[in-house]
């Protein structure tokens, strides 16, 4: 009966904290068009973690490359894909399509809070 109980309260508590932590979480759409992206800034709170949906409108493969968030995802034309970031650092991020480097550039902004950032 006691291992019931530790049960049932570990449970309650995961239930809580995954609750709450998935509070902390924003999310995002970019669209790439036209090889460029939109838009192509995003100022964004820290200590929030960030769920970007990349949703590619043409019908060419673009991919999603940024050495500064340590990503890069493949996008095939006329889909989507997420982008996952635990939280990020006061400071700007950016990131580009590698197949189309001349035009398609863009920057995630992280201020210290919700007040500063524009895009929440």
């Amino acid at each position: 009966m006691k291992n019931l109980s530790i049960l049932f309260v570990s449970i309650i508590i995961l239930l809580f904290s995954s609750t709450s932590y998935a509070k902390d979480e924003i999310e995002v759409n970019i669209y790439i068009k036209d090889h460029k992206f939109y838009p192509d800034q995003l100022e964004l709170p820290s200590g929030h973690k960030i769920r970007i949906t990349i949703y590619n409108q043409d019908s060419t493969i673009e991919e999603f490359e940024s050495p500064d968030l340590k990503r890069e995802k493949i996008i095939p034309g006329l889909s989507k894909a997420t982008i996952i970031l635990a939280p990020l650092k006061v400071g700007v991020y950016k990131f580009y399509g590698e197949f189309n480097e001349d035009t398609a550039k863009g920057s995630i902004i992280i201020k210290d809070s919700l007040e500063e950032a524009e895009n929440v």
